[in-house]
């Protein structure tokens, strides 16, 4: 069965987007490492937020698409607000567990990429989250959306597997301990 794998961003104080929800902290760091590399590859679909998804993170080519538009595969969407499909894009309302057994379907014998931090904290909360990989860049974004803020799930065991430097750029795995 195909692991969920959230894949994130993080600047040095916790915070995977700023308040303004810019991308461009990210970059100027240097490429990601070979565990970025591999994650990518691994990942046979995308379960995402809406949020992502409007700002730009979507399927195709371009500096905010998927990867920089390296990886191509289906998407899946959990939103409250569900919209007509977009080419590789289909929007799902509902139960978190549904979405992430279709994700898994539809990355056959690859991964599930976990995008977005409400849909990751859906996943841990339903205990179907198996990794966490980050790529710490070195930058302080003072505010914004938190990698995990969530006081209510109680603490999350987690168990470091992999720890990479690429450049400015640390990359770190760790598998969800249940």
């Amino acid at each position: 069965m195909a692991r969920m794998i959230w894949h994130v961003t993080m600047s040095l104080d916790g915070f995977i987007a700023p308040p303004d929800d810019s991308a461009e902290w990210m970059f100027g760091h240097g490429a990601a490492g070979p565990l970025g590399a591999e994650t990518m590859r691994r990942t046979g679909a995308i379960l995402s937020g809406r949020r992502g998804v409007e700002l730009g993170n979507r399927p195709g080519p371009g500096a905010r698409a998927i990867y920089g538009g390296a990886w191509s595969g289906p998407v899946f969407v959990l939103t409250h607000r569900p919209a007509e499909p977009l080419d590789g894009i289909t929007f799902l309302s509902g139960d978190i567990g549904q979405a992430a057994d279709l994700a898994r379907e539809a990355a056959g014998d690859r991964d599930v990429g976990v995008f977005g931090a409400d849909v990751a904290r859906q996943c841990l909360r339903a205990g179907i989250l198996d990794e966490l990989v980050v790529h710490l860049v070195p930058v302080l974004l003072g505010g914004g959306v938190r990698l995990f803020d969530s006081p209510d799930l109680g603490p999350v065991t987690l168990r470091k597997t992999r720890c990479d430097d690429s450049g400015q750029i640390t990359d770190l795995r760790f598998a969800v301990v249940r």
